[in-house]
């Protein structure tokens, strides 16, 4: 059976055919979206979960490539006191909810998918994004298949790509990043994957409803990327077997949701860890360590983040600063591994601000009684540089095709935001703007898309 496959940024869905129709499978109890999270009470048992689940005709082959970490994951589950069948790697609001149970006692992935294609990841690091994003896939698949009413098992595939996975890197980190989620689907149990572009798979669910044909630039920004594609779409184009002749030109680059929480985080909640303070000598608290702290989506900000030296940085600003006892806060961040819970707290307040005018976030998990009021001014003042690399990316979309489009389609869940419609809108008022569904867009394109290749 085939399967539209959305393995998001910040989300993960799966997408079939009803008759013309598609639906979406419950992933995580009603709710047909999965959280892209993980957690792990030690990275090591992610690898001793992996082979507990591969096909037997796999099962030698990675036990061989990964001989070390299974021989540490053996010994951690007995440093741990773990029993032998004793959960210990946790996928979606499961991992969440460990995570923020247990933040600095395990290891906690958020948006892996921004990982994939990174530049100077070693050996070892992508063996664990391979690991991480198999699990994922397995435990997808799973809950999809007992889900789907009886349709049966998956085998194939149409998983969703951004135009670019990182920002740099090129076409080189496109290809790494494909070969990961390849490789992670045939440990999962699909027999044959295909890829499509995420803004292109969105604007096909939008096509579907079209009765003229159209020039249309897709605006996907979602949890981790922003693609823009302009895409030819119609009637006299939608059963086309290859749309490359119809795709006029794209643009994408990492900056997505997850950029806008961080920014917000720093903007809005780090004031009260004292970045903007002084020190005793008058000059400003170096801004590094607070961006370290919730940069989630940088590697090595974080491995910087939580290594002795960071610690021992912050204990001497502690005894430099005008105000010691915000410092003292960023501490605890350190110790404790808070980022993620702090860049949480911003999402929250960010999905709070597409309704009210402000909102007033509590961050007790750092000092009691803290809390920082948040305005939907102060939110597009903070995301005034993401979003400026959003619209250079809309620009060069246009740059490239060379054409004007008739109507903007915008899709993705960080596109819920007034701001982020604002900017979009502003920019080309005498074009008709379309918002399509935030988060089932790209999953509904896939699905179509699949049906199209697999059937």
């Amino acid at each position: 059976m085939f399967v539209g496959f959305d393995y998001g940024s910040a989300n993960c869905a799966i997408g079939i055919m009803q008759g013309e129709e598609v639906c979406l499978v419950p992933l995580s109890g009603d709710a047909k979206y999965l959280t892209s999270t993980l957690y792990a009470m030690d990275r090591e048992l992610i690898a001793e979960e992996v082979l507990k689940q591969l096909p037997a005709d796999q099962k030698a082959e990675y036990t061989r490539l990964r001989s070390a970490q299974l021989s540490r994951a053996a010994s951690m589950r007995r440093e741990l006191d773990l029993l032998p069948h004793e959960q210990a790697v946790f996928v979606g609001e499961a991992a969440v909810e460990a995570y923020l149970e247990m933040p600095d006692e395990g290891f906690y992935v958020r948006s892996p998918k921004s990982f994939l294609g990174a530049t100077g990841l070693r050996d070892n690091q992508i063996a664990l994004f391979e690991d991480i994003v198999t699990l994922m896939m397995m435990h997808i698949k799973t809950v999809a298949e007992k889900n789907m009413f009886g349709n049966g098992v998956i085998t194939h595939a149409v998983i969703g790509r951004p135009v670019n996975f990182q920002g740099i890197g090129g076409e080189q980190s496109n290809l790494q990043a494909e070969a990961i989620l390849s490789l992670a689907a045939k440990r999962a149990g699909f027999i044959d994957v295909d890829f499509l572009f995420e803004p292109l798979a969105a604007g096909m669910d939008y096509e579907a409803s079209l009765d003229e044909d159209v020039t249309v630039l897709v605006v996907d920004v979602g949890g981790g990327t922003t693609d823009c594609s302009m895409v030819k779409m119609g009637p006299s184009h939608i059963d086309s077997a290859n749309r490359s002749q119809d795709f006029l030109g794209h643009s994408g680059q990492r900056i997505g949701g997850n950029d806008l929480d961080i920014a917000l985080s720093m903007a809005a909640f780090m004031p009260h860890l004292g970045l903007g303070s002084l020190m005793v000598n008058k000059l400003p608290v170096p801004s590094k360590p607070f961006w370290n702290a919730v940069a989630v989506n940088d590697i090595s900000a974080q491995r910087d983040f939580a290594a002795l030296n960071s610690k021992k940085l912050i204990e001497e600003l502690i005894k430099d600063a005008q105000q010691p006892e915000l410092i003292t806060r960023l501490l605890k961040v350190q110790k404790e591994q808070l980022g993620y819970k702090l860049v949480r707290s911003a999402e929250q307040s960010k999905i709070a601000l597409s309704s009210e005018d402000s909102i007033d976030t509590p961050l007790s998990f750092i000092h009691a009684g803290l809390h920082a009021k948040v305005t939907e001014v102060d939110f597009e003042n903070a995301i005034t540089m993401p979003l400026s690399k959003v619209e250079s990316l809309m620009r060069e979309a246009l740059e490239t095709s060379g054409v004007k489009p008739d109507r903007i389609y915008v899709t993705g869940g960080t596109a819920r935001s007034p701001a982020i419609y604002r900017r979009i809108s502003g920019l080309f008022p005498d074009i008709p703007i379309v918002v399509g569904d935030h988060f089932g867009s790209v999953t509904a394109g896939l699905t179509r898309w699949a049906q199209r290749v697999f059937s």
